[in-house]
């Protein structure tokens, strides 16, 4: 049924319409995309990883989210998107599945900056747009570290344990360690052994158990 959904939408609003089908009740959180129409526009395929908006649901796991319609995202390429996350619910009421829409306007925002600049008056400027949220896995690691860094304050090379312990427990909370082999990732990143990486994760859950 969803696939069927999934091709309407397709093919009612055009090549620029990419839509997502998530499977969640096998609990794969590394390659959850099970059907995917027009994939280019995100440059996706069958069996890729998560986006930003479903690894946080996975990392919650909320009984009962509500959708998130209607935000920007951006690809790798520069893209922009207009998505729509929909949580689709099993006879028991859980999650199950989420059916993600994105559609390019990318064109449509230079004709609509465009119109504006002709059309605009002094005092009429826009306010703030909804913050971008990043579609490609890969890179919201890379988005991950680097939030992990700048919450310590000093360059890696400059870093001691505890500040190294800060950062991997910040990527640890926001779910960075979902993503297919970033622990091999994140542990050469910031120079330390896998053994070393798990250790320091470990180090809170302990903490937590002493309290």
């Amino acid at each position: 049924m969803l696939k069927q959904l999934a091709g309407a939408l397709a093919a009612q609003f055009g090549p620029n319409c990419e839509v997502v089908i998530h499977d969640l009740a096998a609990q794969n959180a590394e390659h959850p995309i099970v059907h995917i129409e027009n994939g280019h526009v995100s440059g996706r395929k069958v069996g890729d990883g998560p986006s930003k908006v479903v690894l946080d649901h996975m990392l919650r796991g909320e009984e009962d989210p509500e959708d998130h319609l209607a935000y920007l995202t951006r690809t790798p390429d520069g893209k922009i998107l207009k998505s729509s996350t929909i949580y689709i619910r099993g006879s028991k009421g859980k999650v199950t599945a989420i059916l993600s829409i994105n559609y390019d306007i990318s064109a449509l925002l230079m004709v609509d900056s465009a119109i504006s600049g002709l059309v605009s008056t002094p005092g009429s400027d826009r306010e703030d747009q909804e913050r971008i949220t990043i579609v490609n896995v890969n890179d919201l690691l890379e988005d991950l570290i680097e939030q992990s860094v700048a919450l310590v304050g000093k360059p890696v090379a400059l870093m001691n344990k505890d500040d190294k312990v800060r950062a991997i427990q910040f990527l640890s909370q926001h779910g960075a360690f979902l993503i297919t082999k970033s622990g091999d990732k994140v542990a050469k990143y910031f120079g330390i052994s896998k053994y070393t990486l798990y250790s320091y994760i470990d180090s809170k859950q302990e903490e937590k158990r002493h309290e």
